[in-house]
């Protein structure tokens, strides 16, 4: 991601102190804990200046939780400041830099898995589609139910493992049956739990990320 934002013209700053947004507590019902996770991310974070995220799940909590987390509280103010700067990799480079080309090749053939956190939380559907299809010699094939959840979820797949797994194998076989080598998505957690899958029934199909897809060739 930073290899792509650099070559773009941006100057990117790193906080090596910076730790989790705290939405895994969040969504397991420890709200104090996430809180004081999320507090020392809005101090992480507290420049202005925009908060780029190979993530849409961390960026869809930052926008639609921290008001929870923080209404009628000192950080208020600076919950909205962290909000407003939070974008996700692929809306900042379509909607910040207007860029859809960023030069990269990759010869393949590919399909596009919509993450929960990106399409639902942030409404992000066409800027990762934008970004591949001027992807040079990538040719990309949309799955059948390519906005269908691939069953993560995060502690869903702890708690109801089977139906996640289910889930999992649904999404890999939607995709093998474009032909592709490769499924692509904005998300991590995504490509952790459907490369699982993959990997434990040793299928010819790779996750990869969009951040990756555009850094190659180049």
């Amino acid at each position: 991601m930073v290899k792509v934002l650099e070559k773009l013209g941006c100057e990117v700053q790193y906080n090596t102190k910076q730790t989790c947004c705290g939405q895994p507590a969040y969504n397991a019902g420890y709200r104090d804990e996430a809180k004081s996770v999320a507090t020392k991310f809005l101090h992480d974070f507290s420049e202005q200046t925009y908060i780029v995220s190979p993530s849409g799940s961390c960026t869809g909590y930052i926008r639609n939780c921290y008001d929870k987390l923080f209404e009628n509280s000192s950080e208020h103010n600076l919950c909205n400041q962290v909000q407003g700067n939070a974008m996700e990799f692929t809306e900042f480079i379509t909607g910040v830099l207007k860029k859809e080309d960023v030069g990269a090749v990759m010869s393949c053939k590919a399909t596009y898995h919509d993450a929960c956190g990106a399409l639902r939380e942030c409404g992000i559907k066409a800027a990762p589609r934008k970004l591949l299809s001027n992807v040079g010699g990538l040719e990309l094939v949309e799955m059948a139910e390519c906005e269908t959840c691939c069953g993560f979820g995060g502690t869903f797949a702890v708690k109801y493992e089977a139906i996640s797994v289910g889930m999992a194998q649904v999404k890999v076989k939607s995709a093998m049956e474009t032909g592709a080598k490769y499924i692509i998505t904005t998300d991590v957690s995504c490509m952790m739990h459907m490369q699982g899958y993959i990997d434990n029934h040793k299928l010819p199909i790779r996750t990869m990320h969009i951040a990756d897809v555009l850094a190659s060739g180049w």
